[in-house]
């Protein structure tokens, strides 16, 4: 991220260039002028210095420009956007240096804009202040972009995850048992864990666990699923093992100060489903499910029950495995939760690697596409609850081809409801594109009775007239064909 010292220094620096380059001076002849050395000038430029008040004269005076001028944060029309765009909110909250950027580089990206980029600057910084977008959403993304930049693997928490099993003595047993987390962690950190101390309050209901760090208790809510204590407990083990500060104390996280939290909350997630599902042996087992030739629920739940894990959890460690060992680069997992009696459906969470998939997330208060498997899932586990009949988590896989287009995804999902006195139904969808690489690895593509349909992304912008699942009016396709009428009429005109 971009201090405010760094955005001092780097805006001080395009200002200095951009009246060098105006007055048709190079860096010898500003050196001859001011009698400050060449490589300081250049350092100064590049964001890595910020002259003295004598210096700052004597560049002014060279320059033809007041000294309140060098050292403000305006500048002329030109820069202006500029400017505002390294000194804004937006700026300071990018993680620069995760994505390979460093201030220097940055700062020379913009030095030489030519005026139509420089009013592209201006555009996204007038946009972002309108939608008016939090920290907490931006690092989220920023997030994602991360994952996708390193298709979601990352060698080093792998190696992390194999190191601490060695370095423990800890085999292979699966599932591994909350017993022995929790024992470790007493053993090795000194952390008890208290399943007593968040219950009967109610401000607290919705917190899953917190980590007291000067009492060294982890404390855990009650009402948790073997699974869901275990991936806590693996995460305290990898915030403990791999020194991750600074960090969130509590689940979910309410709120975060830095994009580094959130990165180590991610890494610690990460390591615990590593330390759940082993790397080679969740290899060994897709391998298997992808070869066969027919279908099968019950072999996706017995993978759940294997490693006694959540499928979520489950899901999130394919998209570390699957592009790396199987080449299966191009998916989406999407997490949806959906109340059917009303009709309402959200998308809570998603993962887009190697390109932006659809489905995703909008804000346009459109109605995602019900014949979407995730929707039609979310639908089954509402029945069986009301009939009473819901006895484990719901999978079904579909074959989902886009409307007008040659975009098809092999898409598993599972659905549950999100508590037992809940209305609300939880869904979470991996999603793979068809290409012919995926036709290739996944034998059981070719089973014909995994179901196939066409899909849209939401009913606003769907042509399919037909559709029984139509959930609102097409009313962006409506004013595409106005739009169309009205040019097909000028162009009449026009002969």
């Amino acid at each position: 991220m971009i201090s405010d010292s760094d955005g001092i220094r780097l805006i001080f620096g395009l200002k200095l260039k951009a009246l060098r380059q105006q007055q048709g001076m190079n860096y010898q002849a500003l050196s001859e002028a001011t009698g400050i050395a060449v490589s300081y000038l250049h350092d100064i430029e590049n964001g890595k210095k910020y002259p003295k008040g004598e210096k700052i004269i004597v560049l002014a005076k060279a320059l033809q420009v007041d000294y309140d001028y060098l050292v403000s944060l305006t500048a002329k029309k030109r820069l202006q956007p500029i400017i505002d765009f390294m000194n804004s909110d937006f700026t300071s909250t990018v993680p620069w240096e995760h994505f390979g950027i460093t201030p220097a580089s940055l700062l020379s990206m913009f030095a030489n804009m030519p005026d139509k980029i420089t009013a592209f600057v201006s555009t996204i910084l007038k946009r972002s202040r309108r939608l008016q977008t939090s920290n907490d959403t931006f690092y989220t993304s920023a997030l994602r972009s991360y994952q996708d930049l390193h298709d979601n693997y990352f060698e080093d928490l792998e190696k992390a995850v194999t190191d601490f099993r060695e370095k423990i003595k800890l085999k292979i047993h699966l599932p591994l048992e909350v017993g022995v987390l929790e024992k470790l962690l007493l053993k090795l950190y000194g952390i008890k864990v208290d399943r007593k101390g968040m219950s009967g309050k109610e401000e607290l209901k919705y917190l899953r666990s917190f980590y007291a760090e000067h009492k060294k208790i982890l404390y855990v809510n009650q009402g948790l699923t073997i699974a869901q204590e275990k991936f806590l407990l693996g995460r305290e083990l990898a915030f403990q093992h791999l020194k991750l500060s600074p960090r969130p104390y509590e689940t979910n996280v309410q709120s975060l100060a830095s994009f580094e939290i959130l990165l180590h909350n991610f890494n610690a997630s990460y390591f615990s489903n590593a330390l759940l599902m082993p790397e080679k042996t969740i290899i060994e087992d897709i391998h298997s499910v992808f070869a066969a030739n027919k279908w099968s629920s019950q072999t996706w739940l017995d993978l759940v029950a294997k490693y006694e894990v959540t499928p979520e959890m489950l899901m999130q460690r394919l998209t570390n495995i699957l592009p790396k060992h199987f080449g299966i680069e191009q998916l989406f997992f999407l997490r949806m939760r959906g109340e059917v009696e009303k009709d309402y459906f959200e998308i809570t969470k998603e993962l887009h690697l190697s390109q932006f998939h659809n489905p995703y997330a909008n804000d346009l208060q459109e109605h995602y596409c019900r014949r979407w498997l995730a929707i039609d899932i979310m639908k089954d586990v509402d029945k069986k609850v009301k009939s009473k009949k819901f006895r484990q988590p719901l999978i079904h896989a579909q074959i989902s081809e886009y409307w007008q287009t040659d975009s098809r995804y092999f898409c598993i999902t599972f659905a549950k409801p999100h508590s037992a006195d809940s209305d609300v139904i939880i869904s979470v969808t991996l999603g793979l594109l068809i290409d012919q690489n995926l036709l290739q690895k996944v034998a059981l593509l070719n089973d014909p009775s995994i179901p196939i349909k066409t899909v849209h992304t939401t009913c606003e912008r769907c042509g399919i007239m037909d559709c029984k699942e139509r959930a609102g009016k097409p009313i962006i396709i409506d004013q595409q064909e106005k739009i169309k009428a009205i040019e097909e009429t000028l162009q009449k005109l026009d002969q």
